[in-house]
């Protein structure tokens, strides 16, 4: 079993579903609402738990009413919370238009996030008992650098999601050993990218691809499933590749794809990733495992 160290985010998703996004200053009439727990690093940390990693989370929640649902969203799905801090001021939260094609458009306010600007000394020992570091880019960027440095140094390796896209420090991309980025995220960042030993880009109902050393490059055609909501789908991948990693790119892959397609059939983020179980049979049933 993998062990696992997440340096991220967590967010309370507020989810409006609506037949249509509505456009600039337009108004357009919801069909329901839900409070979702999420974040990407959040949500990726329960899905590499529930592909069947040991999987534990570092970063903050705020001193409002969302903190302790979001603790124990983590706590419930077994994602070690012991480096889980409160700090002042709000939780990060996440507002989420999802339309009846299942697209959706997100608005992200870091809140406690933001304020994740230092690692103690017990986070960075979570980082190095790990086999694999997972980080995202929805809490400041020197807090990744640093986590991202601490686990290099003691031969864990770093799995990066620079999401959401921007311009990053040279030196983060010399320590990054797997980068998870979507098509216009691979086009943004492609000449970084260029250092980094391996890549998958996620190419949505398509699948995915993967590049690694030696001009090692293989494909997954992804599973074909009916969609209701994308949210979290790319966090579900991230997560089950970072579960099975070990395994080699060819399983991480389909791991990873199975569970993005799963987590597409349910309304949501967190409560839409799939269990290993749910994996594995729908990895038989299109015999790709």
């Amino acid at each position: 079993m993998a062990r696992i160290a997440v340096v991220g985010s967590i967010n309370m998703d507020l989810v409006t579903t609506v037949g249509r996004r509505p456009g600039a200053g337009e108004t357009v009439s919801g069909d329901g609402f839900a409070l979702v727990p999420g974040g990407k690093g959040s949500n990726q940390a329960i899905a590499a738990r529930r592909a069947g990693a040991e999987v534990e989370f570092v970063g903050a929640v705020g001193g409002d009413v969302f903190a302790e649902a979001l603790r124990t969203v983590l706590r419930e799905n077994g994602v070690g919370v012991s480096r889980l801090r409160e700090v002042e001021g709000p939780s990060g939260i996440a507002t989420i238009v999802v339309d009846e094609g299942g697209e959706n458009t997100i608005i992200v306010v870091a809140g406690a996030n933001g304020r994740m600007t230092e690692l103690t000394a017990a986070d960075l020992d979570t980082i190095a008992a790990a086999d694999v570091l997972m980080c995202q880019l929805e809490i400041p960027v020197p807090t990744v650098l640093a986590a991202a440095r601490h686990a290099r140094a003691n031969g864990t390796v770093v799995v990066l999601n620079p999401s959401p896209v921007q311009d990053l420090p040279a030196e983060l991309w010399t320590v990054v050993d797997v980068a998870v980025v979507n098509e216009g995220e691979s086009a943004r960042l492609a000449s970084a990218l260029a250092d980094v030993p391996h890549v998958i880009t996620t190419l949505g109902a398509a699948g995915a691809s993967y590049c690694g050393p030696d001009d090692l490059a293989m494909t997954h055609p992804g599973v074909r499933i009916a969609v209701v909501d994308t949210t979290g789908a790319g966090d579900a991948f991230t997560g089950a590749l970072a579960a099975h990693w070990h395994e080699g790119p060819a399983t991480a892959l389909a791991w990873a794809c199975t569970a993005g397609a799963l987590a597409t059939t349910k309304l949501g983020a967190s409560v839409s990733i799939p269990a290993a179980a749910e994996i594995e049979r729908l990895l038989a049933e299109t015999g790709t495992r």
